[in-house]
């Protein structure tokens, strides 16, 4: 290959040295270049220690936003989720390369995490419409209890006596991968065209399952330590969780939205809210609760300033422009993470492998049972498809995949390589289903394939076609997902 170069340059030299002249110009100092950066490319895997040099760093993280900004792109465009790609991204620069060794990923996962789950809570919590979360809370509370129990139970008998594991480790592994990704569905309904009851609903009850999940697998881990559990514990810790997710959410959260609107034409205002954000999680942490909810309903309150100051009746100040700097930081939060998830990743066991992605299969059909039992007839085809399709593992999941290991308990090492197999299996099952989605149209006589109940059609059918028609100027609908306004919509 470096003979082959060199020819080049040489060929390259003789062409144009009649035509130019190059006095100074030297192919071996090219070539020289040429082989440091090839020796550099084949020294990403070879590493002293645990983490490389800070230019490799800095090239993968340069990588990392490259793919993020293009697969969000991607996604847009046809609907199939990123994720996926930034997973095996973090395969590639982790366990292939080794740029990146697991021992540093476990050094910083309690920060990073705790960093994750926070901002993508609280982004959550600004894009839900507390309208329609009131309007389908208890499909989602329905949907996110069944679903969670029932993938429990199936994962915990295909733990105990596929992997021979004991009772208690094997439901630790369930409750871990128990429920939806919100960080994965939040992203994935706003790009698609279903109703925003359908929206709210998926949304709400992917926050519900990541905080399950984060409560039961906490006292899973004191109980496997200690060797028994306590249905009365479970009960006491859920309970103050939500008591006290609750109260700062809202205490905190509803004097913040006059504060920040007061203050949101200010140059950091965003700066500080996201420094309340950080205390909350601090506070949250100390009286017993993840800080999950608290960032959730804190978001929430800030999301939904406008109409909840009708209520409250005090009115707010305008402000000139949002302060873009949150979307900014999300998209870095959310594409670092789930490279991050790939860095876990270990193929040393194919066992785990295969366990991984039948369980997921298992969770996916027993997802459309829930499905079946929960959405009424109000609910469109669309949204049926769609919601029966929301099944990915992610940031509870790969959080507290690594507990086990800092912990010392028993088949530590085993929870993050099932799991990575679990939250892929899923992604890309949710993206299948995504996919054939795409191919049913949503209902022409109603707004975003949600049916609306008898006592809503009295509607005038007027407003109805006026409100469609201007929809479609806005919106180019295949199959009812979002795409991009075409070039002709573009220059009207």
């Amino acid at each position: 290959m470096n003979l082959i170069i060199l020819s080049i340059l040489n060929l390259m030299k003789g062409q144009t040295g009649d035509i130019i002249s190059l006095p100074n110009f030297d192919t071996s100092m090219i070539f020289d270049k040429i082989t440091e950066l090839q020796n550099s490319i084949g020294s990403l895997s070879i590493q002293d220690g645990p983490i490389a040099s800070a230019h490799v760093i800095l090239l993968a993280a340069g990588v990392v936003i490259f793919l993020g900004v293009a697969g969000e792109a991607f996604f847009k465009k046809t609907g199939i989720p990123d994720v996926a790609f930034l997973m095996i991204l973090g395969v590639i620069i982790g366990p292939v390369f080794g740029i990146i060794q697991p021992e540093a990923v476990i050094q910083v996962v309690p920060y990073f995490a705790a960093l994750a789950l926070i901002i993508i809570m609280f982004d959550g919590g600004l894009n839900l419409d507390i309208k329609h979360v009131v309007k389908t809370a208890h499909f989602s509370v329905t949907l996110a209890v069944l679903g969670f129990i029932l993938s429990v139970v199936m994962i915990s008998l295909a733990a105990h006596f596929a992997l021979g594991w004991l009772w208690l480790e094997s439901i630790l592994l369930a409750s871990i991968v128990g429920g939806s990704s919100s960080a994965i569905v939040f992203g994935l309904v706003r790009n698609v065209k279903i109703s925003e009851e359908t929206k709210s609903m998926l949304s709400f009850e992917s926050a519900l399952t990541d905080i399950l999940a984060t409560i039961i697998a906490f006292i899973l881990f004191e109980a496997v330590l200690a060797g028994h559990f306590d249905i009365e514990t479970l009960q006491e810790t859920i309970g103050r969780a939500v008591v006290v997710g609750l109260v700062l959410g809202f205490g905190v959260g509803i004097p913040w939205m006059y504060i920040s609107t007061k203050l949101g034409n200010a140059q950091h205002a965003y700066m500080l809210t996201l420094g309340i954000l950080f205390v909350l999680f601090f506070l949250a942490n100390s009286f017993g609760e993840s800080g999950a909810l608290t960032a959730l309903v804190f978001g929430l309150m800030i999301g939904n300033k406008n109409h909840l100051s009708r209520i409250l009746r005090f009115k707010l100040p305008k402000i000139e422009m949002d302060d873009p700097t949150h979307n900014q930081l999300t998209f870095l939060v959310r594409s670092f993470f789930f490279v991050f998830v790939g860095l876990m990743a270990s193929f040393g066991q194919i066992e785990y492998l295969i366990f991984g992605i039948l369980v997921t299969i298992a969770v996916y059909f027993g997802r459309i049972f829930v499905g079946k039992i929960t959405l009424t007839k109000r609910f469109s085809l669309l949204d049926r498809a769609v919601t029966n399709s929301m099944i990915p593992r992610g940031l509870a999941a790969a959080v507290l995949a690594t507990y086990p290991i800092t912990m010392g308990l028993p088949n530590a090492e085993a929870y993050p390589q099932i799991i990575f197999f679990i939250i892929l299996s899923s992604v890309i099952i949710t993206t299948i289903g995504l996919g054939k989605s795409k191919k049913i149209p949503p209902p022409e006589s109603v707004e975003g394939g949600f049916v609306k109940p008898p006592e809503d059609t009295t509607k005038d059918s007027d407003e109805i076609i006026g409100k469609t028609s201007e929809e479609s100027k806005n919106d180019i609908i295949e199959g009812g997902f979002v795409t991009e306004k075409s070039d002709e919509s573009k220059n009207e």
